[in-house]
């Protein structure tokens, strides 16, 4: 099984309870940098890498902040040596983007009238029965 990529300082206390998970979605993020995308739009081949980084980062989270299972150090560790994203967790940590699914969906920049993604509106205010998918992460609505 590959190893997580580290620097050549040994990991804190409490690394071997959290890398099984991590090597587990390691793979995961492997096969899906691997599949074959034919018969694939474009953004679709790349919905999967966005939704097991996502899985990886919130589960940093939610060991450090919700269930307090690991150390300061070790959270710090993980997030300089980019096993989670730093900057999608201070997200979550805001009122309003607890369930943001990536940081694209938020910048007004990738859109085509500086507005959030789609997948960012309440469903409340979306039609009945509409289904709707972020073009750029294949989200289904991360707004809450």
């Amino acid at each position: 099984m590959p190893k997580v990529k580290r620097t050549k300082k040994p990991p804190p206390e409490g690394w071997e309870l959290i890398e099984p998970t991590l090597d587990e979605l390691e793979q995961k993020m492997r096969e899906a940098e691997t599949d074959p995308h034919e018969g694939k739009r474009k953004v679709e081949a790349l919905w999967p890498i966005f939704k097991i980084h996502h899985q990886r980062s919130r589960y940093i989270f939610d060991l450090y902040y919700k269930r307090k299972a690991i150390t300061a150090e070790l959270y710090e560790y993980c997030l300089k040596e980019n096993i989670a994203d730093r900057n999608l967790i201070a997200k979550w940590k805001k009122q309003g983007y607890e369930n943001l699914c990536c940081l694209r969906c938020i910048q007004t920049r990738d859109t085509n009238f500086g507005t959030n993604c789609i997948c960012r509106v309440p469903k409340a205010k979306m039609e009945e029965g509409k289904i709707v998918e972020c073009v750029h992460c294949g989200c289904r609505g991360c707004s809450g």
